[in-house]
């Protein structure tokens, strides 16, 4: 028995097949779907979504949305996302050092909310790099 994935973004479909299991990055935690999983709706956090293809696994950094899970089916509406296999692991790195950087130079409430969330994402998308070695 499989599931049926779409990962939509505004601008694009990222992903519209059938999946064996994906592991989801929630706000509450992460989160294992498979077949005849109960129904949920649930906030997506900034992570990864792992989609695994028989014995395979592939990787997507995802940058927050939402998805609702049901009768086999998932949707998962996203701000932004990017396939772990699309990355470039050196431009990667660099951005995680600089929002590293970023971070410990930011002043004031504002600025330190906003490059707390560069670095996450930046995070992510090195975490994304690392799953698929």
């Amino acid at each position: 028995m499989t599931l049926n994935l779409s990962v939509l973004t505004p601008n694009r479909i990222v992903w519209d097949s059938e999946v064996k299991e994906i592991i989801l990055s929630t706000n509450s935690g992460k989160i294992s779907v498979l077949p005849n999983h109960a129904p949920i709706a649930t906030a997506v956090d900034i992570g990864i979504l792992r989609i695994r293809l028989n014995d395979q696994w592939l990787t997507i950094a995802l940058i927050g949305g939402f998805a609702r899970i049901g009768n086999n089916e998932i949707t998962i509406l996203i701000n932004d996302t990017e396939k772990g296999s699309d990355i470039d692991p050196q431009e990667a790195q660099q951005a995680l050092e600089i929002a590293e950087a970023n971070l410990r130079k930011a002043e004031g409430k504002r600025q330190k909310i906003e490059a707390k969330l560069a670095l996450r994402r930046a995070r992510t998308r090195v975490e994304a790099i690392n799953a698929i070695s």
